[in-house]
Formats: structure tokens, sequence, C-alpha cells
């Protein structure tokens, strides 16, 4: 078992190096919307590449998340026939959001044996969302 101090610099060692590993400038907050953000997590025994629609209005939130669905069969093209599409996605703390993700399950940010192939899965997904948010954004933002 690690104690907090010990898990804290485990978490901060990953994402550093995922940094030093793919010295990519990612998309994640500049999107162009408010409130729609792309997303790595890796939490619980899952690592997760998410397009997040976070914003507090419902009506908001479900008019993007319906252009995102409008999309579902080039998403499922371009990106992966794994992805989820959850209008009502229940976050930790409570909040409801809409969110379209992949996730690979059974691998822990403690276990640095883990690492190399979590690294890869987003990479790799994450290069695939933003591809297909470039290519489909103006449809998308309009």
């Amino acid at each position: 078992m690690f104690s907090k101090e010990e898990a804290k610099q485990i978490r901060q060692d990953f994402w550093i190096m995922f940094g030093k590993r793919y010295q990519h400038k990612w998309m994640l907050y500049n999107t162009g919307i408010k409130d729609v953000n792309f997303k790595f997590s890796f939490e619980k025994g899952r690592a997760m590449v998410s397009i997040d629609i976070e914003h507090a209005d419902e009506i908001f939130r479900a008019y993007y998340f319906e252009k995102f669905t409008s999309f579902k069969s080039i998403m499922f093209d371009e990106i992966s026939e794994d992805l989820i599409f959850d209008e009502h996605y229940q976050l930790d703390s409570g909040k409801e959001i809409s969110r379209i993700y992949l996730f690979m399950d059974g691998v822990k940010i403690m276990r640095k044996t883990d690492w190399p192939q979590v690294y890869e899965f987003f990479y790799e997904n994450m290069m695939a969302f933003e591809r297909f948010y470039l290519e489909y954004r103006d449809f998308i933002k309009e």
C-alpha cells in the first residue's frame, strides 16, 4: 500500500512521463465551445478518453450532445466502434454531464507496468478524437 504522499507522487510521475513521451499540444479545453472539453482520466482501474459536455443548462448539453450524436456513424468509423454515448453520465461528484468516451479496464495508475499500454491508448484515441473534431468542428459549432 502507498501512503497518500507516495500515491500523489506516482500520479504526478504518470502525467509527467506521458507529457514527455507525447509532446503534443492537446486540444482539451480549447474546443471553441464553452463547456465542451476533451479529457484524459485514469482512476479506479480504468483509463478513459472522453468528450465531456459539462454545461449546467440541460438544453445546452442536449443540443451539443445531439450534434455529436448526429455524427455517430462517422465517429464509429473514424475513432472506434467501442465509443459509448452517454447523455446522462453521473460524475463521482454527483454532477450530471453528457459524455462520449472510450475506456480501458483493468489498468491501475499505481502499477507502473500498465503505463506503456495506457500511454498508447491515450495517444491513439485522443488523436482520433482531435482529428474527428477538427474535420467536423464547423458543423458541430454552428
